[in-house]
């Protein structure tokens, strides 16, 4: 049997019709395939590759760190220098209230972990989060996901959990002295790319200040630059009490982190003590990787790039059947007037060599999120692909 034979049969399937492309090769935002077909890639890893597939820096990274030590101990125990050093270095470039980091395996992670943490911290069971929010797919993260389509199937989930809508002034009165923490993603993301106002997200950190309420931020598909800030939550004016990444954090390797201040991470140490613990949360080759990718990110101005980039992205996608284009820097939502269309365009960029996809909450909407160093050129001649795929 041929590799795409045994992948059908041993490899767990999540859809009736996955893509099933058989890549052998990606390099900065191109992959190859078995046949050496080229693809300029739009997705990155759904915005985990932000410093391009297989950076120079973070292979030599994984490399010098793969020679000196893999896994030792369970995450906490041990001073593991690529945890610290990262940590340390990731720490550097936030809010001084965002000092201590609890590494994870992934951004789901992130998110249980930051849950354990609100209830822990405050004492509190009630959490909040909003309707056409996700933030995994974990028992925990599915039951603050906003979306009963993809909820109903797994119940019973979490109690205590309630959504609101996004970006809507009167619903904040219903953060109250009883609600741990609330969840919010400084963009939704899986929804199409919608981005709340200013306003509103500082209505909402000032009510979870008058109510006790952590604020917690999701980063884990808008951080490290993909939305032109290195944090999405800057360009808001406010600063979260936890912050959640994934994705782009590990450079391409399996990481993710929520970030509080010691305060609040300590109360994680006591009363049970282990409050929270994962085996290879923080694996050092993760580690290494993250930090080079992250000092990749910022040695070669990537976010300062992040306009120029997302503005060509916008300029070139005009077409009658696009009913809009909306754009968080280089995390974009082209949209059309159904599935069935924007299927359909998809497949066909595909076949002309321009990897795309949809958004779980808005199937009528292309995926645009590329490394953040894909060149100008790509982006002209994707955008080229996706019209004249639109036209046919």
């Amino acid at each position: 049997m041929d590799q795409r034979q045994l992948f059908l049969r041993h490899v767990a399937q999540t859809s009736s019709a996955p893509l099933a492309l058989e890549i052998v090769k990606a390099e900065g935002a191109t992959l190859w395939d078995r046949d050496n077909k080229s693809y300029i890639d739009l997705i990155a890893g759904v915005s985990v590759c932000n410093v391009g597939h297989r950076h120079p820096a973070v292979i030599d990274a994984i490399k010098t760190q793969a020679d000196q030590y893999l896994h030792l101990l369970v995450y906490g125990e041990l001073i593991e220098t690529p945890q610290v050093s990262f940590a340390h270095y990731l720490t550097q470039h936030l809010p001084a209230t965002l000092n201590s980091v609890y590494f994870t395996n992934s951004g789901a992670e992130a998110t249980e972990g930051a849950m354990k943490l609100a209830k822990r911290f405050t004492g509190r069971t009630e959490i909040i989060a909003f309707h056409q929010s996700y933030h995994g797919s974990t028992q925990g993260a599915l039951s603050i996901l906003g979306d009963e389509y993809w909820r109903n199937a797994y119940r019973p989930l979490l109690p205590g959990i309630s959504h609101l809508e996004y970006n809507a002034f009167e619903d904040l009165e219903h953060i109250t002295t009883n609600t741990a923490c609330v969840i919010a993603e400084t963009v939704q993301a899986e929804r199409g790319v919608i981005i709340p106002s200013v306003n509103w997200m500082q209505a909402l950190r000032k009510r979870c200040n008058e109510t006790g309420t952590l604020l917690v931020l999701d980063e884990i598909q808008t951080g490290f630059g993909r939305t032109g800030t290195l944090w999405g939550f800057e360009s808001l004016r406010i600063v979260p009490d936890i912050v959640l990444f994934g994705k782009a954090i590990g450079g391409g390797m399996p990481l993710g982190a929520f970030v509080a201040d010691k305060k609040i991470m300590w109360s994680l140490t006591n009363t049970p003590i282990l409050g929270h613990i994962t085996t290879f949360g923080g694996h050092p080759v993760s580690c290494a990787a993250g930090l080079a990718a992250m000092k990749a990110l910022q040695d070669e101005e990537m976010v300062q790039g992040v306009k120029v980039r997302s503005d060509l992205f916008v300029s070139l996608l005009k077409h009658t059947q696009i009913k809009s284009v909306r754009a968080a820097g280089l995390l974009i939502a082209i949209q059309f007037e159904s599935f069935e269309k924007n299927k359909a365009i998809i497949d066909r960029c595909i076949e002309k060599g321009v990897l795309t996809d949809w958004f779980l909450f808005a199937p009528h909407c292309m995926r645009i999120a590329p490394p953040l160093n894909i060149t100008l050129e790509q982006i002209t001649n994707a955008c080229q692909v996706i019209i004249s795929c639109i036209e046919n």
